[in-house]
């Protein structure tokens, strides 16, 4: 027996407007395997013109979000605003409703998750967010669905396209950071401001929301450790492959015990890693729960038709429960009473030290990490100027005895500073 399910779309950008065509290019193909026959009854949009750019007859535009949330034939709305406000405030007034949601808007879901999970639980409605994190790839499905037996001990992502293009221009073709940067621009992937991007906010935003899935905790954004790309030299990304890595911004999250370390940073990735090969726009998540062991998740992480993908996935899904999914932990945005999100975490290391080309200056240098009880792996040089770089790589140390090791290295009379730290995937 065929069942109608009536839509709407609030925001008809980019990623509303790819949500649109798949449901109404592939309207005929999920009655037929999945038995939905899903209509967009409205759109909210204050640009009336985009509307009418996809065919959307103007008999569909709602006028306001009041209009939507007082219709009772619409069961399901998908939020493609962005941003946190009037989104935030919108998506509460339909949950509220009783309508189920389905947002791909990270920010606001890794900063007000409890306040909306609060509004769907009181409109008995479902709160969906697939799309909020790896684009088209079913990474959320996957912790909520496909990996319940397991702990899962660590989280390991790209899971940001834009500065996985950038870091990959500047390694294949030897690209600038600022002509990396540009050509990102022009092609789309990154916006005229990039900060969200380049300096890991976005990152942050989505493995907090993954993380908190993963250890069945809150994992809030503002304890995540985040660093962007904006330092990263071509002398580095050089240096870097003539060790065997390549630089990525990952973002980690890892649980042992009560302990849990979250940080968004760029890192040198063994080339023989399988997320060393992941290029271009493309993201990976790499998984390794207790008894499933490895697991790596790969496809394009952003883009109209991948999250448009993930947001109709989500449509369906809602429109197929049985009942609302909520979190499976106390969703209150605060770190639960005995856990503990150290920043003091452990890793390998890559620095680049500038010294004065003298006699003794290498000693030096080796003895200040032997006092903070930092191995050194490696050794190596490069010209700097007027003097030389030492480039070292570590054994795997504690971040609070590396950062010690660098207030004391520059404060030494024959160092003139730390020009890279980058850390490195065990």
């Amino acid at each position: 027996m065929t069942k109608t399910v009536n839509v709407a779309i609030m925001g008809i950008g980019t990623v509303g407007g790819g949500t649109y065509e798949i449901l109404t290019e592939n309207r005929e193909f999920m009655l037929r395997t999945q038995g939905i026959d899903f209509r967009v009854k409205k759109v909210l949009d204050k640009d009336l013109e985009r509307i009418r750019s996809f065919g959307i007859p103007e008999s569909a535009a709602a006028s306001s979000v009041d209009e939507i949330a007082a219709d009772k034939d619409i069961s399901i709305v998908v939020e493609t605003m962005g941003g946190v406000e009037p989104a935030k405030t919108f998506i509460e007034k339909v949950l509220l409703s009783g309508k189920s949601v389905v947002t791909a808007n990270k920010e606001l879901v890794s900063k007000h998750w409890p306040a909306l999970e609060a509004a769907a639980k009181k409109g008995g409605a479902g709160l969906y967010f697939e799309a909020s994190c790896v684009g088209g790839v079913p990474i959320i499905r996957a912790l909520q669905e496909g990996l319940q037996a397991n702990h899962i001990n660590s989280i390991v992502g790209i899971i940001n396209g834009t500065t996985n293009y950038i870091l990959t221009k500047m390694t294949e073709e030897g690209m600038g950071y600022h002509d990396a940067l540009k050509e990102a621009q022009q092609l789309g992937y990154a916006e005229f401001n990039p900060t969200a991007d380049v300096e890991g906010f976005d990152a942050a935003y989505k493995l907090s929301i993954l993380a908190s899935l993963a250890f069945h905790t809150c994992v809030p954004y503002q304890t995540i450790y985040r660093e962007g790309i904006t330092k990263i030299s071509k002398a580095d990304i050089k240096t870097g492959l003539e060790l065997g890595y390549r630089i990525k911004l990952l973002a980690i999250g890892k649980r042992r015990g009560d302990v849990i370390e979250a940080r968004v940073h760029p890192t040198f990735v063994p080339a023989s890693h399988p997320l060393a090969g992941v290029g271009g726009s493309f993201n990976a998540v790499y998984v390794n729960g207790d008894f499933v062991d490895d697991l790596m998740f790969y496809g394009r992480g952003a883009g109209a038709r991948p999250t448009g993908s993930a947001i109709v996935s989500d449509v369906v899904y809602a429109a197929k429960a049985a009942a609302p999914l909520y979190s499976d932990f106390v969703n209150d945005g605060k770190v639960a009473d005995g856990i503990e999100i150290t920043g003091d975490f452990s890793s390998k290391y890559y620095l680049a030290v500038s010294v004065k080309d003298v006699p003794g200056v290498l000693a030096a240098v080796a003895g200040v990490f032997a006092k903070h009880n930092v191995g050194i792996e490696s050794v190596s040089q490069r010209s700097g100027g007027s003097g030389a770089v030492i480039v070292f790589l570590t054994h795997t140390a504690l971040e609070s005895d590396v950062k010690a090791s660098v207030t004391d290295i520059e404060q030494l009379d024959d160092t003139n500073k730390v020009e890279s730290l980058i850390r490195v995937l065990a």
